[in-house]
């Protein structure tokens, strides 16, 4: 069989997403193997906690910001940050998932730097409403309100879709309606952090900016002003 007939079996992940992916576990890798004492020697068991402490956002220093004016460039960079520090290596795992997930199918229908723009962009939009809405020193870690807005990203793919075909839009919103659901059981039974809001504000942050980013969203938009 010739190789111009070859035809993989599974499409190649696009380089962005693999590069995230890495990066994700490659972070967490390090703090899981310092904990061990397998790197790093003694000092690297705080290797995490001092993560945590530089780079997790809080919302103790965004009002601290708003109150002062003040805007310190290390504390900027904690809305970019925050999303590659876990808590374990079973968060990052399932971060990792969703970003390949996700991340594959909103990359090859949006292309990779709209595919990351709405990672980054959905993850400082958690982060924002987390900070304001959420009156919690608790600092907010973790890559989900970014992976979230993924899965908003995906949902107005669905969402579009659905409407070229006539079908009910409102299924496109089945999967983030049983994700909040299963935050909302688990909350039920067992005292759980308020991130939540982060992650709700991610999907929304991507499934909003998806009206710009995703192939002819912004000239759909100027078509819709102008009928208007």
């Amino acid at each position: 069989m010739s190789s111009e007939s070859y035809t993989p079996v599974v499409n190649p992940l696009p380089p962005v997403v693999a590069a995230l992916f890495l990066f994700i576990m490659g972070i967490e890798a390090i703090f899981s193997l310092g904990t061990r004492g397998l790197i790093g020697g003694p000092q690297a068991v705080g290797w995490r906690l001092n993560a945590i402490q530089d780079y997790a956002f809080s919302g103790d220093i965004l009002r601290w910001m708003l109150e002062t004016g003040r805007y310190p460039a290390e504390d900027l960079l904690r809305f970019v940050s925050y999303p590659f520090v876990h808590g374990s290596f079973t968060q990052a795992l399932f971060v990792g998932v969703f970003v390949l997930a996700m991340g594959k199918m909103v990359a090859e229908v949006f292309g990779a730097i709209a595919m990351l723009l709405v990672f980054v962009l959905s993850g400082i939009g958690g982060a924002l409403a987390y900070g304001l809405l959420v009156n919690d020193s608790y600092p907010l870690i973790g890559g989900f309100p970014a992976v979230y807005g993924l899965i908003g990203a995906f949902t107005y793919m669905l969402w579009r879709s659905l409407s070229l075909v006539g079908a009910n839009q409102a299924r496109a919103f089945t999967l983030i309606a049983f994700l909040m659901g299963v935050q909302l059981l688990f909350g039920l039974f067992f005292e759980i952090q308020k991130d939540w809001v982060a992650d709700l504000a991610g999907f929304t942050t991507g499934f909003g900016l998806s009206f710009f980013v995703s192939p002819g969203g912004w000239m759909r938009l100027r078509r819709g002003v102008q009928r208007d």
